[in-house]
């Protein structure tokens, strides 16, 4: 019996020893990151000066033109981040502020994302590489239910999040391959597809009377001097629910609604993202409001 326990002791040890080493091959690797995607390129980039981001969900990744600012002189890139939340967005301006960059204007994408303050898995998990590298990261986790387990426990959120974080990533990763997260200042343009979910009801959707983490992206311009411009963007003709942004308006009057700029089903991808062609069209819209001179 005793044999058999110290067995199991050892093996045991093993493991661990093992689970440590592979968490430090694992984060070294994200640490020399910088080509894949928007988070590895803030965290791992020098301090950078930009006229212009753009943060949000798919809907300012899509909407939002950056080489449309360009044009214009504006030093621009678009972070938003396809399958994010507010949650994510905070925690992406606040990695920017750590890593000293200067940012005269912030155009946050805020509709239907202020209906929660929940984490979106998926896209949370691509700082989770960085939670010990960074007391912003470790911060901003602490009151998620898992955050012992994630800090504490070597390896475990590259168990837990293979698919974003895991070996297939952190290989393709380790060989620089590109992503086209990056491509366009960081746009994504739609196409127009035949079989586009053309139909939405967000009848159901409510904003929150205090979203967190927009009020904390609010407060973060202000404390660092940045012009901050939040919008809503246009949704297709076919919307059940678009009091929806009417009820934006009434909590958060400081948000400007542009909802309707664009409502011709030609111009959608889908009926919450605009093809490139409505994207343009909008982006032109921005541009004359908030950046004529």
């Amino acid at each position: 019996m005793k044999k058999f326990l110290v067995y199991i002791v050892k093996i045991l040890i093993l493991t661990i020893l093992i689970a440590i080493l592979l968490d430090g091959v694992y984060t070294y690797i994200y640490l020399q990151a910088g080509n894949r995607g928007k988070v590895e390129r803030i965290f791992t980039s020098k301090p950078q000066k930009y006229d212009v981001v753009i943060l949000g969900t798919s809907r300012a990744n899509n909407h939002f033109v950056a080489k449309m600012f360009e044009d214009k002189g504006l030093k621009t890139f678009n972070y938003g981040m396809s399958g994010g939340h507010l949650f994510e967005t905070s925690l992406l301006l606040k990695l920017m502020i750590e890593r000293k960059f200067l940012i005269k204007n912030i155009i946050l994408e805020a509709d239907l994302s202020l209906a929660n303050d929940q984490e979106s898995e998926g896209i949370s998990a691509k700082f989770l590489p960085y939670i010990h590298n960074s007391d912003i990261i470790k911060e901003h986790f602490k009151t998620n239910e898992n955050f012992n387990e994630l800090y504490y426990i070597p390896f475990y959120r590259y168990i837990k999040y293979e698919a974003k974080i895991g070996f297939r990533e952190a290989f393709y990763t380790a060989v620089d391959k590109k992503t086209n997260a990056l491509d366009n200042l960081g746009y994504y343009p739609l196409k127009k597809h035949k079989n586009g979910n053309m139909k939405n009801n967000i009848a159901k959707l409510k904003p929150l009377q205090h979203n967190k983490y927009y009020e904390e992206i609010k407060k973060l311009c202000q404390d660092n001097h940045i012009n901050f411009i939040a919008v809503m963007t246009p949704m297709c003709e076919n919307v059940v629910g678009m009091n929806y942004f009417d009820k934006v308006k009434k909590v958060y009057p400081e948000i400007h609604n542009y909802e309707n700029v664009v409502v011709e089903d030609k111009y959608f991808s889908s009926c919450g993202h605009m093809t490139d062609a409505g994207a343009r069209i909008f982006t032109a819209r921005i541009l004359k409001d908030f950046f004529k001179k």
